[in-house]
């Protein structure tokens, strides 16, 4: 038992204790205005006000966010400790040095992002903007590292608690933004094609004399099936072709068969259109269709090209049926958009609740290697590796993005089958 003393009970505490609590440690909490609560045995007792209560474990001074309502400009000192970790909202003469439960609060909010900002190019927070790259701990799930720490602190006073870390789990997703590149396009798209950018492995492909350079999904169900794969496939809906939504038309016989195929094995979740964040009844609409297509009931998501704008995008989900998104990362960079490597419930500030929608963050996308940060394959398995590595060090469920045209036979990503074979087979074995 944890026991939090406060001086008000507030949804914003509740919210960062259940996280930090139960969701990290498996650990039954409370919070109290009580300062003389009876505490049993064994229990950890936080004092986290700024009177003086002798009897506590930890002394956490708190900042004041977690007592505001509404969305109130933040500028969050951020302090760095001699080890490189950093500490938001830091604090004096207490256990800790930082206030943790407004950091984390703070971070997995997304307070950010509720703020003014200029929006990159596609329309999104722009990854320099944040915290966490200003401060260069974008590659740190440091939420789940002063969590480990914290855990230190309490089994060395208590160690008749039993805290349970989370288990670590990979999970494999992939973005079906384009299942194939000539075939089941149409001949005016191929003509279209064709005058932009003339290639005689077009025709070919389309007279059956090659493979489709995109068609990777024979190759990846028989890795899957080999290394024993859990893996997560988004198709893109889109009913009308667009800048960016450029899929096979969801009316194909070819793509109903390849989602329905699919749904049988693996998890299937919707890829939003494009367009679908701007017109919001087209979310539904194409919920509706993966949902006949696939037979199953759909709840899960990610947003085409990681575009989503607090909080209308994630309210638009619930709306929906959605309760699991995959979209917390960034599509412009590698990294911990969240700052955590475990999945959370979505706080909404403009309501000021903790919603039934579950987020599950992403740290590593291809397209991010090979488009925006201009790696090569060497250097981009390295970077696989490293996230990898420090997401089972410290959190409990990687969940890297891939693209099947990255994996089928396309010259412009040699090497790229090779490092996602090599990763299956770590990623199998490791215990």
């Amino acid at each position: 038992m944890v026991v939090i003393y406060t001086d008000k009970i507030t949804p914003r505490l509740r919210y960062a204790c259940g996280f930090v609590f139960w969701e990290q440690m498996k650990l039954e909490w409370m919070l109290t205005e009580d300062e003389n609560c009876p505490i049993s045995h064994p229990s950890f007792f936080i004092n986290y006000s700024t009177k003086q209560i002798k009897s506590a474990h930890a002394f956490i001074r708190p900042h004041g966010l977690l007592h505001q309502t509404g969305i109130i400009e933040q500028n969050p000192n951020v302090k760095k400790k001699v080890d490189g970790a950093a500490l938001l909202f830091p604090t004096e003469n207490d256990s800790l040095g930082f206030d943790l439960f407004s950091a984390v609060f703070y971070l997995l909010s997304r307070y950010e992002e509720y703020l003014p900002y200029v929006p990159d190019s596609y329309g999104r927070f722009p990854h320099e903007k944040s915290i966490a790259f200003q401060n260069d701990f974008l590659h740190q799930p440091i939420v789940n590292i002063w969590i480990s720490r914290l855990v230190d602190v309490m089994q060395a006073q208590v160690p008749e608690l039993h805290i349970t870390k989370p288990d670590f789990q990979c999970r494999i997703s992939y973005d079906i933004d384009m299942a194939w590149s000539y075939k089941y396009k149409g001949l005016l798209r191929n003509l279209i094609g064709f005058i932009k950018k003339p290639e005689i492995k077009r025709w070919r492909v389309l007279l059956g004399l090659e493979p489709d350079p995109f068609d990777a999904f024979e190759r990846m169900d028989s890795a899957h099936e080999k290394n024993h794969t859990t893996c997560i496939y988004f198709f893109l809906m889109a009913r009308r072709l667009s800048r960016y939504d450029k899929n096979i038309r969801v009316f194909k016989k070819s793509m109903q068969k390849l989602i329905r195929t699919h749904a049988e094995k693996y998890m299937v979740g919707l890829h939003p259109s494009w367009r679908s964040h701007r017109i919001t009844r087209l979310l539904a609409k194409e919920k509706r269709a993966l949902e006949e297509i696939s037979g199953i009931k759909i709840f899960t998501s990610r947003q085409h090209y990681v575009k989503w704008q607090l909080p209308k995008t994630f309210q638009r989900l619930i709306e929906n049926g959605i309760t699991e998104d995959y979209s917390m990362g960034y599509g412009s960079i590698n990294g911990f958009r969240a700052s955590v490597a475990s999945s959370f419930y979505w706080y909404d500030l403009e309501k000021e609740e903790a919603t039934p929608l579950r987020l599950h963050p992403f740290c590593f996308m291809d397209a991010n290697c090979l488009y925006e940060q201009k790696l090569n394959v060497e250097e981009s398995e390295k970077e696989l590796m490293y996230y990898y590595d420090i997401t089972r060090q410290y959190g409990s469920a990687f969940i890297p993005v891939f693209h099947n045209h990255f994996l089928g036979s396309d010259h412009d990503f040699n090497g790229w089958i090779a490092l996602w074979e090599r990763f299956l087979q770590t990623s199998k074995s490791t215990p």
